[in-house]
């Protein structure tokens, strides 16, 4: 009896197979293991743990030092959200995920950040590091320096997007730590990982995490991650009445199966934290000094250093007192626009009336002189003050922009001066605890008119933004200069 011939090309799909089977599937599997780190975020406090101090690839968790960074350099009046940054060609050049961005082209920081946020863009995450330190290797050793201070002991960056590079390592703790403290230290751009969709100026951008966003009730951000070495990963966070659990996850074989292993982490989480604890936020670190060192590619370029507290290159005197026969009108030069002030006067006249008392009394503006003068003995006329006399009196003062009022925080923009006054004395009365005393101050930009509330200090004006965003107000803090 003959033996039945095999067809040629059936041996060759049966060869292809057996090398898929032996060889790139195990490969593939074993190219992106498995980690994952659970936590209570109210405390920090450790609920379950798998390899989770393994040193993996991140993918594009990396994009969560860099938009903190980001925040970071707009909080020490490095950049602006406004700054229009000139797109390089190692920008443009980046492979997807992508906004598209072309070199030499000009875009809003705030764009950039979104695209990073929301759509994962790796050309909008290397020019956010080019804009702030000038290079991706100066970038990369302040992202380096901030891991360090916040306590990411085993992760180690080369680049802003997270693309494999050799080197380019972090864990599923440190991963977790960094989430923790994007949703603490910068409360007023947390939001930013929700949004299903976002303006991204050229285009709107859907968030590559909308699917866990959607299903999972609570999720409220916060970065996916995916190369063929890294695997598919997820930091995420929910909130769910007092409790707030937050999971990462390193080396999913699909968004699918990472979502329901996410989701079965944060079910573990809610199930074993306790209905009530005690908020214990993480200490946010101050980096006084972010120097990043001379770029080894440009021999001889110097670093950029910028400093919370250092020279300043003007010093603030007190003005000397008027002389008494000088007419002064009782006001002050911290008053609001006349505008503004009507606004509130009529508003707090409606909203709080006074007792009048038995004998009413007429109010009128004086002079300075006239207030003062019974109460001083006779003097001799008055002398000129001469520049020795004056400068004898000067009290020089250097301010350090880590303290004192010189910081505020904005509640958004609008296309008319009367609608931002408007927002501002709402949310004034909405929130006096912390807003009383600051200044009201509409700022024009070519876009529209900005919202701000001036002459605070930066433990104040965190606070106050702490207390808006918990309200549902867009905030975001304002530093000096």
């Amino acid at each position: 009896m003959k033996a039945r011939r095999v067809p040629s090309a059936r041996i060759g799909l049966y060869f292809i197979t057996a090398v898929w089977l032996l060889i790139i599937l195990p490969m593939s599997a074993m190219s992106a293991p498995y980690a994952a780190y659970v936590i209570d975020a109210r405390t920090g406090k450790v609920l379950h743990e798998q390899n989770a101090d393994t040193r993996l690839h991140p993918a594009s968790l990396t994009k969560m030092m860099t938009l903190y960074i980001a925040f970071d350099a707009i909080q020490r009046g490095e950049i602006t959200l406004d700054t229009k940054v000139t797109i390089s060609a190692k920008a443009a050049a980046e492979p997807p995920s992508k906004l598209g961005l072309r070199p030499g082209q000009k875009i809003a920081l705030r764009y950039l950040i979104r695209a990073a946020a929301v759509k994962s863009a790796n050309d909008a995450a290397t020019a956010i590091g080019e804009a702030i330190s000038g290079s991706e290797a100066q970038f990369a050793r302040r992202m380096n320096k901030t891991a360090k201070a916040l306590g990411m002991t085993r992760t180690t960056f080369k680049n802003m997007h997270g693309l494999t590079q050799s080197g380019h390592l972090s864990t599923a703790h440190d991963m977790t730590i960094m989430g923790r403290h994007l949703l603490y230290d910068f409360p007023q751009y947390y939001n930013l990982f929700s949004r299903k969709t976002a303006d991204a100026g050229v285009t709107q951008v859907n968030h590559t995490n909308r699917r866990f966003l959607n299903s999972y009730k609570g999720a409220d951000g916060i970065k996916t991650g995916y190369t063929r070495a890294a695997g598919f990963n997820l930091t995420a966070s929910a909130e769910r009445g007092n409790e707030r659990i937050i999971v990462t996850v390193f080396g999913g074989k699909s968004t699918t199966s990472r979502n329901a292993k996410v989701a079965e982490l944060m079910d573990l989480g809610f199930r074993r934290a306790p209905s009530n604890a005690p908020l214990r936020k993480p200490q946010k670190p101050i980096i006084a000094d972010v120097d990043t060192g001379p770029d080894p590619s440009s021999p001889g370029a110097k670093g950029k250093t910028i400093r919370l507290v250092g020279a300043v290159k003007t010093s603030i005197r007190p003005q000397l007192r008027p002389i008494p026969e000088t007419p002064v009108l009782v006001a002050s030069v911290l008053e609001p626009p006349v505008t503004n002030a009507d606004i509130t006067a009529a508003l707090m006249e409606a909203v709080t009336t006074p007792k009048p008392s038995a004998e009413p009394q007429p109010v009128t503006r004086v002079s300075a002189s006239a207030s003062i003068r019974p109460a001083m003995p006779p003097t001799k006329a008055p002398q000129r003050t001469t520049r020795t006399q004056a400068a004898e009196q000067e009290v020089v003062t250097r301010v350090s922009t880590s303290g004192g009022r010189h910081w505020g925080v904005n509640v958004g923009r609008y296309p008319s001066r009367y609608a931002a006054e408007k927002v501002l004395l709402k949310t004034a009365l909405a929130e006096m605890a912390t807003l009383d005393g600051s200044l009201r101050k509409v700022v024009r930009r070519p876009q529209g008119f900005d919202a701000n509330f001036l002459g605070m200090t930066r433990e104040t004006a965190d606070l106050a933004c702490r207390r808006l965003a918990a309200r549902n107000v867009s905030c975001f803090m304002i530093g000096p200069g």
